[in-house]
């Protein structure tokens, strides 16, 4: 077994939020795609098996990626950690349905502050559990502010677009209301719950691989075989959609994915689940920010909301990752 070397907190982070930068970048990506190919699955399918290509390529290329690829069924075999870890890549074919399924229901916004308050809730908890590689983390008062905070300001960025966020009505005019929205808004909380768990199975699935290289190529195995078999029933039962386009730039989503899954698996040893997610999740607004700034999608508007609300998103997740003395909350209020 290999040991990475743990990064330190300042450069930790920022590859956390360069690794949320790639996120919204491959959501309008596979977006589009689905929308050319009127189907939401096979843009996953050809995502996925774009990146899967890649780090197979990768995996063979470079020496580490060999070495790393060698120590995969050795470390399953002897139970280095648990098995289920392999499969952690079905957790990013959920996150794909997820967006398949319900953000034409709920809109961008609830699905994203869903998802947000998903990971969040769950980054604490895998870090008191102790599932990643980086070991039991403490649930401190400090901690617990900073996630309430983060969730507080991704709900302000995304609020100016709630006007859209109750989607289409029901069948035969029954409207959305609020409980019509609660059985989707599950998906998206779950989907985003799980993320967490995938972060700290990939993280300690890549010390013992000695790269992150092989834990992202094993997830994108796992989330093949998922889409590929949903992909097919949705074949059978509806028939296949528009044929692929030509444009090259509707086949980047795999390597975004590469991106984020990769480092995503090396920064949890160092960061913690927790604060990985956090980072991600400023990364993400900060992305989906300048994309509506350089690249507006159609009837975008970039909102004061939308800024300040990313610029508190940065603000508490400093605050949840400072090393904060023992205390430090009662010294404060004295």
């Amino acid at each position: 077994m290999t040991l990475t070397p743990r990064l330190p907190l300042p450069a930790g982070l920022l590859l956390a939020v360069g690794a949320g930068l790639a996120i919204p970048v491959q959501g309008r990506i596979n977006g589009a795609l689905g929308g050319r190919l009127d189907d939401g699955i096979a843009a996953a399918v050809v995502s996925f098996s774009i990146g899967l290509v890649l780090m197979i390529l990768i995996s063979l290329v470079l020496p580490k990626g060999r070495a790393g690829l060698a120590r995969v069924i050795p470390a399953v075999r002897s139970r280095a950690f648990p098995p289920v870890y392999v499969l952690a890549g079905g957790i990013g074919a959920l996150f794909v349905f997820a967006q398949s399924f319900t953000v034409g229901l709920l809109g961008v916004a609830l699905f994203t502050v869903a998802t947000v308050t998903g990971q969040t809730l769950s980054g604490l908890l895998v870090d008191r559990l102790g599932i990643g590689p980086a070991g039991k983390r403490p649930v401190t008062a400090i901690r617990v502010i900073g996630c309430v905070l983060t969730i507080a300001a991704v709900a302000w960025a995304v609020s100016p677009r709630f006007a859209g966020a109750g989607g289409p009505a029901g069948p035969a005019g029954t409207g959305s209301g609020p409980e019509a929205l609660l059985l989707p808004l599950l998906l998206p909380v779950l989907a985003g719950f799980l993320m967490s768990f995938q972060q700290a199975m990939n993280g300690t699935a890549t010390v013992h691989y000695g790269t992150p290289i092989a834990a992202t190529l094993v997830n994108f195995v796992a989330g093949m075989v998922v889409l590929w078999i949903a992909w097919g029933v949705k074949l059978a039962l509806f028939g296949p959609g528009n044929p692929l386009p030509a444009e090259w730039w509707y086949y980047l989503g795999g390597p975004m994915g590469c991106l984020f899954i990769g480092l995503g698996a090396l920064l949890v040893r160092s960061l913690g689940v927790l604060v990985t997610g956090l980072g991600m999740i400023a990364g993400q607004l900060l992305g989906s920010l300048g994309l509506d700034l350089l690249v507006p999608s159609p009837g975008a508007v970039v909102a004061p909301a939308t800024v300040l609300g990313t610029l508190l998103t940065l603000a508490a997740i400093i605050l949840a990752t400072l090393p904060w003395p023992r205390g430090a909350l009662r010294r404060l209020g004295r």
